[in-house]
């Protein structure tokens, strides 16, 4: 098995990218599964290309896109990405869409075809913490989620995906402000392998409510 991995460069005026630096340090195999490691660009018109070109390059079983979440206290696992770019900030080439379609013949959402709740439940298992997700925004992190999975409904049969947002690194939060959420880049890291263990091992999924109420 290949598992394609990608992690966005730095963006927001921060110097380092915490998702591609944990990347990184992820081992070339995980559970008897090739990692093939890949940097992407945090533009909403490239970075779909980008990983498409990865995908023609290395033909992987599933893809993995890593993103910064910065606020969120830990790794989590996304559920579903919707058809809409809907930019806060310019993105690294300046681009600010809004309220654009990212597929305009595709449907209003993909669900990933990762099993989100085991790979959750897998995380925890080795005792650190992890959420399920059910928005990944409209930022270029949802952009790519869901234009993989556009890729693999309709061009790459057979391929997986899915997606998973990383919390700052605890040396990002110097001049941020108190109380902001971070974790050290040895544990995302970590976080990560054993979120791409439990994707290489099953496709099951683990049947337990992992809903919220807000």
């Amino acid at each position: 098995m290949k598992i394609l991995i990608t992690g966005f460069d730095p963006f927001g005026g921060e110097t380092v990218n915490p998702a591609y630096e944990a990347v990184k340090l992820l081992p070339d195999t995980i559970a008897g599964a090739q990692i093939i490691k890949m940097e992407i660009p945090t533009v909403f018109s490239q970075c779909g290309p980008a990983v498409e070109a990865g995908i023609r390059e290395h033909h992987p079983d599933v893809v993995l896109n890593i993103g910064q979440a910065g606020g969120r206290s830990c790794v989590t696992v996304e559920r579903v990405a919707v058809n809409l770019a809907e930019a806060g900030i310019p993105d690294n080439a300046g681009e600010q869409p809004m309220d654009q379609p990212l597929q305009p013949d595709g449907p209003a959402a993909y669900f990933a075809t990762i099993p989100v709740k085991a790979v959750v439940q897998n995380v925890r298992d080795h005792g650190l913490p992890c959420h399920l997700s059910y928005s990944a925004g409209t930022y270029v992190c949802n952009c790519v989620m869901y234009n993989v999975l556009h890729l693999a409904a309709t061009k790459y049969p057979g391929l997986r995906a899915g997606f998973l947002h990383v919390p700052y690194a605890d040396f990002q939060t110097a001049g941020k402000p108190n109380g902001t959420p971070s974790a050290s880049l040895a544990s995302i890291a970590k976080a990560l392998e054993y979120a791409v263990e439990a994707v290489a091992a099953s496709r099951e999924e683990v049947r337990e409510a992992m809903g919220t109420t807000h």
